[in-house]
């Protein structure tokens, strides 16, 4: 685990009387926002209040208990004991009888789950708009997706339900939403932190992510998360890299002419103004050649790699006669096209894009891309739901299977007031130097660590 310096006791909540109200406040914001769907489950009030105290107890008693009572959300892929767990499909449902190792960690830390989120079915999406539990739509705009398919946890950070929150991340699912509600989202480095406890996509690409209000909040998160587990066979032993990014930076930016916003040029404009204040805080641009990362992201969906995601739900449903979304099914069995040669070609062509992308490395510190091209209605995304799902992930489908780690920021905001972000990239294994990075981006995002988000109905 890491050695991150965690506070005492999260400097937003003090006292048992402020705990519980903390939690109260979630409640009641949680019960004024259901019509943007970004909650499965929720647990009885009584329940959480019951183990603030139980929590508070401990904590006087000399226990260290870094997160004391800080609410969160866990995506209704990754189990937490005694809730169930449906993937967004009924007949998948169960009550899972342990919890996911990242969601013990936090527990165990003095989070209290609040409960558990809305996602596109079994992570197949990026537009959080793939659910029978209802469309979850921004928080800043209910006519806009939220993205996917961590779609709820990030809308639920985003109207300040909960602290922070867990997603999953195969195809830009951790980072997306973050991008579409204006705050934070980590994907660690491919198997930096267990997915024992994830309903699987794709096993060999999956990792669990985090959403929060900020670049610190989620590095202090990561510290407690992270590390090497026996009992996942996905799971990697980090390489105690300790790199710091240099105050005078080199990040790869990518050139306008390979820019794509869909028919969006306003985002491409907000995406240069990042790269601006980038070279204010010390950068000096790089221009790549995105080839290689749009090669690699073409792969996921539109490759073999839909045949592992086709084995993985097919060993936990029958997805002919479970409760499986059209567009669902119909994306599965897109992976009866690929033989077993397309998957060791795609393989081979992918070490080669690799070791591309490591070299380009060599020129800079980071790579910065747009989280997602533009956003989309509802509307739209419903009536195309395959085309503009794919889209969202140009800039996102890439970073799994280069072997990359990313942290997604607020950037800017479009005329129609929905929220743009950045992300940055890094090599495997810099996830903290990333984050610490980041910091850069956010430096007045001090002060206290783990509070709600300032609810503001004017962002809904």
């Amino acid at each position: 685990m890491s050695q991150a310096v965690l506070p005492s006791r999260s400097r937003a909540l003090r006292s048992r009387a402020e705990l519980n109200s903390a939690i109260a406040t979630a409640y009641q914001r949680i019960e004024r926002d259901r019509h943007r769907n970004c909650w499965v489950h929720v647990r009885p009030i009584e329940e959480a209040l019951a183990e603030t105290e139980a929590l508070a107890r401990r904590e006087a008693q000399g226990e260290f208990l870094p997160l004391l009572g800080v609410p969160f959300g866990v995506k209704d892929n990754i189990d937490v004991a005694g809730m169930p767990t449906t993937a967004a499909c009924p007949s998948f449902a169960h009550i899972a009888e342990r919890s996911a190792r990242c969601v013990e960690r936090l527990t165990a830390a003095g989070a209290i789950c609040l409960g558990k989120t809305n996602l596109d079915q079994f992570a197949t999406g990026l537009s959080g708009a793939r659910s029978p539990h209802g469309a979850c739509p921004s928080a800043a705009d209910d006519r806009y997706v939220a993205g996917g398919s961590s779609s709820g946890s990030a809308v639920a950070v985003a109207s300040g339900h909960v602290a922070f929150s867990l997603g999953t991340d195969t195809g830009g699912s951790g980072r997306i939403p973050a991008g579409f509600n204006g705050i934070v989202g980590i994907k660690p480095t491919v198997g930096f932190v267990s997915s024992r406890g994830l309903v699987p996509n794709c096993p060999t690409l999956d990792c669990p992510s985090i959403f929060c209000n900020s670049a610190a909040e989620g590095k202090l998160l990561l510290g407690l998360v992270e590390g090497f587990d026996d009992e996942d066979p996905y799971s990697r032993q980090a390489p105690g890299l300790s790199s710091v990014f240099p105050r005078q930076f080199r990040f790869g930016r990518i050139a306008a002419r390979q820019l794509n916003s869909f028919g969006m040029p306003e985002c491409d404009a907000l995406y240069e103004q990042a790269c601006e204040r980038l070279v204010g805080l010390g950068g000096q641009a790089i221009e790549i050649d995105f080839t290689p990362f749009t090669e690699a992201g073409a792969m996921l969906f539109s490759g073999p790699w839909i045949a592992e995601r086709y084995a993985s739900v097919s060993r936990l449903l029958d997805i002919d006669h479970g409760d499986l979304l059209e567009v669902t099914r119909k994306v599965l069995h897109s992976a009866a096209q690929f033989t077993g040669a397309d998957a060791f070609a795609a393989q081979h062509r992918l070490l080669k894009l690799r070791r591309q992308v490591q070299l380009l490395f060599r020129q800079m510190d980071v790579l910065v891309v747009p989280t997602a091209p533009r956003p989309y209605t509802i509307a739209d995304m419903l009536e195309h739901p395959i085309e503009l799902n794919n889209r969202l992930g140009h800039y996102s489908y890439f970073a799994n299977l280069l072997d990359l780690c990313a942290v997604a920021l607020p950037n800017a905001t479009l005329a129609t007031g929905m929220p743009m972000g950045i992300t940055l990239l890094a090599p495997a294994w810099h996830d903290h130097a990333l984050l610490d990075f980041a910091s850069r981006w956010q430096p007045d995002e001090g002060g206290a660590l783990f509070g709600l988000k300032v609810y503001s109905p004017a962002a809904g």
